[in-house]
């Protein structure tokens, strides 16, 4: 019988790998800055330009985290127009969180990094207590609203 090429048993080695490394993409982390980024081409082989998109990444991640902890409706506002609005900042949030996971999925080691150094620190900004004000009472001028307690910072931008 005739065998195919497609049945045949090929070991998966380090030459099988580059080989098809450049149509099918890396599906292990590597270290270096000659890589794809969510763009064909993009940063190419310029170190210039792969610390260009870590930066980037890294901001994109910091933005998402405040999508998520901002909130741009103020009270008041009308009921369908608070709607559209919350609705505009969940789509462009979740927009800009998959393209952070694209950004990952090069399988980068420096890309993944920056990517959860990002988001690390657009929590502690936005929503851990590190950069809370202290409140200590409850009286007059406080921000605490007699017998509530919140985990999370005020909404104000």
């Amino acid at each position: 019988m005739e065998t195919s090429l497609h049945n045949e048993f090929k070991p998966y080695n380090a030459a099988t790998r580059a080989a098809h490394s450049h149509h099918q993409g890396m599906m292990t982390f590597f270290w270096g800055h000659k890589t794809e980024i969510l763009f064909p081409g993009w940063p190419g082989n310029d170190s210039g330009m792969y610390a260009l998109a870590l930066i980037f990444v890294f901001v994109l991640a910091v933005l998402v985290e405040w999508l998520s902890y901002c909130n741009l409706v103020k009270p008041g506002t009308n009921n369908v127009t608070a709607g559209l609005v919350q609705t505009a900042i969940y789509t462009l949030r979740s927009g800009l969180t998959y393209m952070v996971m694209l950004a990952v999925m090069s399988f980068n080691g420096g890309v993944f990094l920056v990517a959860v150094a990002g988001h690390a620190v657009g929590y502690v900004i936005f929503r851990s207590q590190a950069f809370k004000k202290s409140c200590g009472s409850s009286g007059p001028g406080s921000d605490r609203r007699a017998g509530t307690q919140t985990n999370l910072p005020s909404t104000k931008c």
